[in-house]
């Protein structure tokens, strides 16, 4: 089993690459793995409740979906 830390640092300004680590982060636990998020720059903003709740990216799930499923499997998220 490997950790692996997934790096995001777009915002909301860019939705799917917004979810990109979350997703990512999720398949990863899903396959047996451990997984991290660190948000940097512009992702940071993504924690707030309303801007989370307002990220649609394409071909994924809602932010605010993928956010609650990280911290159901207790995938830690630094800021």
């Amino acid at each position: 089993m490997a950790t692996i830390l997934y790096v995001g640092t777009s915002g909301s300004d860019d939705p799917t690459r917004a979810g990109l680590p979350f997703n990512f982060a999720l398949g990863a636990v899903e396959a047996g793995h451990q997984a991290q998020i660190f948000l940097a720059g512009e992702a940071a903003y993504l924690m707030k409740t309303d801007v989370a709740a307002a990220v649609m990216p394409v071909a994924m799930p809602a932010l605010r979906e993928m956010m609650d499923k990280a911290v159901e499997h207790k995938i830690p998220i630094f800021v």
